[in-house]
């Protein structure tokens, strides 16, 4: 019932320009190898068909032929190196251009009685074959003018007449049709899962007051940093508190808490937006700074606290800071750990500074 309630609401919102342009960039990343496929077919199914009706009117494979067959090709090698799904569009229109451009040139030397069923079989080969391909509505109906106005058999109304050129026509407007209709139809239901995943995924790992990740993110992403943490690469791990968050709670109210813990993770964006963070509970975020010597953690951390103490807030904000640094063998829990400790000695030496663990030989720095 929930997910019917949740897809229903999201199905029925118009989707924005700038996530439709994220879809159509995410399908032809996932089916790049697929678009290279099709092409690839394209172009050998063309040689094929050049190839079978040339030799059949005793013309042999002629120099048009070459020509048009490196072009093809080419365009086909260059889907490999095409990496966005706007350049893909434009290449896409000029393959089937040339495609059919070749193909009628083609058609013109075969006898008139076969050559509407040959012009038949070769445009519904392109429509197909365009239909499988991670198109824009507006490309795929450029698509589909294209192939109809160069392939489609030359006929006068007397032709449209009988019985011939109305199988022809029927069987023209009836393909286009169940294409065009299908094509679109599971394009937006893609769309519309693309849609359903995302708002999902944001829903599960990014946490919806402050819109920063969540702990399950934070899980997942340091996760996979933590194992490669070495004493040669600096990789330190902080957490931070909010001053007497409690008693602004209880105080103030919720509400105003709720504005307090959207401050400190504006404060987290804006000065960690290169480091992995994330609100991991209650009053509580996350900060893994990598690559960073002792000295930069410092200045980023100090940075931080007074950022957060000095921009104007009701009631005033601090937090208390606790880091560590990882070495090898350390796993996330540990790390957690260990900053967890710190976190504490920095509350209870006076809150509103950082604190680095177990590292009494080192003067504990304070913003």
């Amino acid at each position: 019932m929930m997910f019917r309630t949740v897809e229903s609401k999201l199905l029925n919102k118009p989707v924005p320009a700038p996530v439709q342009t994220e879809f159509a960039q995410h399908e032809f990343e996932r089916l790049h190898r697929f678009c290279l496929m099709i092409f690839a077919a394209g172009a050998g199914i063309w040689l094929v068909f050049d190839l079978l009706l040339s030799f059949t009117g005793a013309r042999g494979f002629t120099v048009n032929s070459t020509l048009n067959l490196a072009l093809l090709s080419a365009l086909t090698v260059a889907v490999a190196f095409v990496r966005r799904a706007q350049q893909f569009q434009v290449i896409s229109f000029a393959f089937v251009a040339a495609f059919c451009v070749s193909a009628r040139l083609v058609l013109d030397r075969t006898p008139d009685a076969t050559r509407p069923i040959w012009s038949m079989l070769v445009a519904a080969s392109v429509l197909f074959c365009a239909s499988s391909l991670p198109l824009s509505n507006r490309a795929f109906f450029g698509v589909v003018a294209l192939a109809w106005v160069l392939l489609f058999p030359a006929m006068t109304v007397q032709d449209l007449l009988e019985l011939k050129g109305i199988l022809i026509l029927c069987y023209t407007l009836y393909f286009t049709g169940i294409t065009v209709y299908t094509f679109v139809r599971l394009r937006r239901a893609k769309l519309q899962n693309f849609v359903m995943a995302k708002t999902l995924l944001q829903q599960a790992y990014v946490d919806a007051l402050t819109e920063i990740p969540n702990r399950r993110a934070f899980m997942l992403n340091v996760g996979n940093l933590v194992p490669r943490a070495t004493e040669e690469q600096d990789h330190y791990l902080a957490m931070v508190d909010v001053d007497d968050f409690k008693k602004v709670n209880d105080r103030y109210g919720h509400d105003i808490g709720d504005e307090v813990l959207k401050h400190v993770a504006a404060g987290i964006k804006l000065v960690m937006g290169d480091c992995q963070y994330a609100r991991l509970g209650g009053e509580e975020f996350g900060i893994y700074l990598k690559g960073m010597t002792r000295a930069e953690v410092e200045i980023r951390i100090g940075l931080l606290c007074r950022s957060i103490r000095d921009a104007a807030s009701e009631p005033p904000v601090t937090i208390s800071i606790g880091v560590t640094h990882l070495v090898s063998g350390d796993t996330l829990t540990k790390a957690l750990i260990k900053a967890d400790e710190a976190l504490y000695d920095s509350k209870r030496t006076g809150k509103d500074k950082y604190t680095f663990h177990q590292e009494p030989c080192q003067p504990e720095g304070s913003p």
